[in-house]
């Protein structure tokens, strides 16, 4: 009888313990997404703070409350700091060895954020995967590509790879190619490309635009304008131009020839 009553004692304080643990992991879980919400609505209602540091510091506060909510649970069962860490230590190694990408994320993260070679809100290229950058945390970066599709990147592996921020600076050169046909005029296409380049607002005037002849193609004489615009005005700038140097071509009479084969008959 003694032994069944010490049995319901320890049952009853097994699910004693266990509710209080799960108190605390929901307080602390939920304590652990509002202060990292307040570090990250902080820093962006803030114009000297930078928002890229300012996400990691929030990723970090996180995973610091949740780190102590963690001891605090395992401290509810028994479980003392110093018996925490001596096991810990202990399995140093094992875990090590079972985590190497993790850390070496975790490491990467730092290294991104002292250096950053990238910031949130610019538009970069990671190891082939393009997108604007949406977050950047512990582990890993977050990138939204042009059509929104979200692209998750290792911080390992982007600390490892090619990275091509295009929006590091605040200008960028737009390079058009069009093609005219050998027996038009050279010169007014010039002309043609120049004029509209010079009329646009979006194109700077120093540097001043450059078209040149680049290349004689099979069917086509090409011909490459190289203009200089602010990084926001590339795209627009790109796909604006290419229209109205085509609008001012068939205005005009330059033709754009498609690929084609001259055929010659020689008679015996």
């Amino acid at each position: 009888m003694e032994f069944l009553l010490e049995f319901a004692q320890g049952q009853a304080g097994l699910v004693t313990n266990a509710v209080k643990a799960l108190l605390v992991l929901v307080v602390g879980w939920t304590l652990a997404g509002l202060v990292s919400r307040l570090i990250r609505r902080k820093v962006l209602s803030s114009e000297s703070l930078d928002d890229t540091i300012g996400s990691f510091i929030a990723s970090i506060a996180r995973w610091v409350i949740l780190l102590i909510v963690a001891v605090a649970v395992l401290g509810i069962f028994g479980i003392e700091a110093t018996s925490l860490v001596a096991i810990l230590g202990a399995a140093t190694l094992a875990i090590g060895m079972a985590l190497q990408g993790t850390l070496s994320d975790l490491a990467a993260g730092f290294m991104l954020i002292i250096f950053r070679p990238y910031k949130l809100g610019q538009f970069v290229d990671i190891a082939g995967s393009a997108g604007t950058v949406k977050d950047i945390n512990l582990f890993v970066t977050e990138l939204a590509t042009a059509d929104n599709v979200q692209i998750i990147v290792p911080n390992g592996q982007a600390w490892g790879a090619v990275i091509t921020n295009f929006s590091h600076h605040a200008t960028r050169r737009c390079d058009l190619v069009f093609g005219i046909d050998y027996g038009d005029d050279i010169e007014k296409a010039k002309s043609i490309i120049l004029n509209l380049a010079n009329n646009d607002a979006r194109v700077m005037s120093d540097p001043e635009p450059w078209v040149r002849v680049t290349n004689l193609g099979d069917s086509s004489v090409d011909i490459t304008a190289r203009l200089w615009c602010s990084a926001e005005d590339f795209w627009e700038l790109k796909f604006g131009m290419t229209q109205a140097v085509k609008e001012a071509f068939d205005k005009d009479g330059i033709s754009i020839p498609y690929p084609h084969t001259v055929e010659i008959k020689r008679e015996a």
